[in-house]
């Protein structure tokens, strides 16, 4: 994850010592850090005193603090000087800004537990004047709320979890983006799964097979769109989610697999059919599984998928519409980050049905991201496992997740081998690094631009930082170093000259790079890829010059 305003923005390194993730995390130390506690765990109708604390290792003149609490929990009482909170699917969100020295800033407010299940607590602290992991910091409390006095636990379960109470669709959610059929979609993940058809489709099938039709959704909060103090609400579809209809032929029977398939890529919809045994199916049910074929997936910090069971209808003799099925609410991050790489299969820039053209159909290698409720390990990709791990905010940001999907790329592309990279532990989008990390997180960088058609970088905190750049821009540094330059060079050489990164992805599956002087100089001209003077324009706009 790239990190921006280091230099004189911040003070030296060894001055900036907050980690909120863990060691292996691209993120970069802290000189911001906020942490949650309740003093006891409340049942439904309990009180409880929440504090939070805010930690400085400078001075920031405009810090934003941001708290969000579930929909199980409440707040009530004295807030300590934050703004009235705000209410919606969610639950609650308050935030205040203040100017910050360095050492420890306490904050208490009490809250109210309303009502049983898992929850979590959220907090996040960031320099609004310069948004930025280094500049930010993000804290989060896991509970199960109980009934009774003493049954709340710490921590929560949800890699299995029942629907989310249906609701329509909400005003979050966006206009479908086109999704152009540039690639194959997702191969089932067996012979009797296929990709998942309108409910109206119900209609056309035999008198002998009886359906079950839907919608799945997902609610969640986008950093895209959003800001420091209150993210953008999304109510959207999930495409090319694995789906099973489970079933039990009669009372006394075994649960039976009854049919597979796929959510429907950009509008959700399922429609699963199977030939009842008898006049009368005794219980059928939907499971929605985290994994897309088995081309990518999200899985919890045992490796296992995430899964959303619809409740079960009962004495089922006909065609069944459930209409909108919404993700349980514990994993939503997991279901935008599912759908996240979804955007990046369809124009991946691959000659085969696997991510990379040097990946042959039917030997194709998947990305697999890990993420948990709560994770502080993240955010990364490593060759050792060939897993992204993203921390508990991260799905949240879009651009975030297919970054770390871009380096992910480039080892499919590589064929495993990684160059080896200096200087680029911490990394700052706009500083110069090295030029071994200007090529891999500038790539990485170009992949998410590429796949939005945008030049903006988003956190998961909310924050952004625009990139665009040319000659004349100044708080982002010249070179090839550089891996904001690198990146935008990148998407305007596909864009402007290549006619798409397609060429550019089968040129990396053949031959590998340190550099992006080694991309440009060595071998684009070898494969056919221009390298003359309106590459080189580009190149020039962006301060690279060979």
């Amino acid at each position: 994850m790239p990190s921006a305003f280091a230099g004189t923005t911040t003070p030296a390194d060894h001055t900036c010592t907050i980690r909120a993730t863990a060691k292996g995390s691209e993120a970069p130390l802290s000189c911001l850090g906020v942490t949650t506690s309740l003093d006891h765990l409340p049942a439904v109708g309990e009180q409880a005193t929440l504090t939070v604390n805010v930690t400085a290792q400078s001075d920031v003149r405009h810090a934003g603090l941001s708290v969000q609490l579930p929909p199980a929990i409440r707040m009530t009482g004295e807030r300590s000087g934050l703004a009235a909170p705000t209410t919606d699917t969610f639950g609650q969100r308050t935030s205040r800004t203040f100017a910050l020295t360095p050492g420890t800033r306490t904050i208490k407010l009490q809250v109210k537990a309303i009502a049983a299940g898992p929850a979590q607590i959220q907090a996040d602290v960031t320099d609004i004047d310069r948004p930025d992991p280094r500049r930010a910091g993000h804290d989060s409390l896991e509970l199960t709320v109980g009934t009774s006095k003493g049954s709340s636990g710490k921590g929560v379960s949800v890699t299995k979890a029942g629907a989310a109470p249906v609701h329509r669709p909400g005003a979050g959610a966006r206009k479908a983006r086109p999704v152009p059929p540039k690639a194959a979609a997702p191969a089932p993940v067996s012979a009797r799964a296929s990709a998942a058809s309108a409910p109206a489709a119900a209609a056309a099938t035999s008198n002998a097979q009886v359906c079950v039709s839907g919608t799945f959704r997902n609610r969640f909060q986008s950093a895209e769109g959003g800001s420091w103090n209150g993210k953008a609400n999304r109510d959207e579809p999930v495409s090319n989610a694995n789906i099973t209809l489970w079933g039990k032929p009669t009372a006394g029977s075994a649960t039976q697999k009854l049919a597979t398939g796929m959510t429907g890529n950009g509008d959700g919809k399922f429609n699963l059919c199977y030939a009842p045994t008898a006049s009368v199916t005794s219980q059928a049910w939907v499971e929605f599984q985290t994994q897309a074929g088995r081309m990518w997936s999200v899985v919890d910090g045992n490796g296992r998928f995430y899964s959303t069971t619809t409740y079960a209808l009962n004495n089922i003799s006909r065609s069944t519409s459930l209409g909108n099925v919404y993700a349980n609410d514990g994993q939503s991050r997991a279901w935008h980050a599912l759908d996240t790489l979804n955007k990046l299969w369809w124009n991946r820039g691959s000659t085969t049905n696997c991510w990379a053209s040097s990946q042959q159909d039917g030997h194709c290698t998947p990305i697999t991201v890990q993420w948990y409720p709560g994770s502080t390990d993240g955010t990364y990709w490593t060759t050792n496992d060939d897993k992204i791990h993203l921390a508990d905010n991260d799905p949240d940001a879009e651009h975030t997740t297919v970054h770390e999907a871009g380096h992910a790329l480039m080892g499919k592309l590589y064929k495993g081998w990684w160059p080896q990279v200096s200087n680029c532990s911490p990394h700052y989008v706009n500083r110069t690094s090295s030029t071994s990390c200007g090529w891999t997180e500038g790539f990485a960088n170009a992949v998410a631009f590429h796949t939005f058609n945008d030049t903006t970088y988003y956190w998961g905190n909310g924050s952004s930082m625009n990139l665009a750049n040319d000659r004349s821009t100044n708080g982002i540094d010249p070179g090839d170093a550089c891996e904001a330059r690198v990146a935008t060079a990148l998407v305007d050489l596909w864009s402007q000259v290549d006619g798409g990164w397609t060429k550019s992805n089968s040129m990396m599956s053949r031959t590998w790079q340190s550099s992006f002087r080694e991309y440009f100089v060595n071998d684009r001209p070898v494969y056919g890829l221009d390298s003359g003077s309106k590459a080189r324009n580009i190149l020039f706009n962006h301060t690279i010059q060979y």
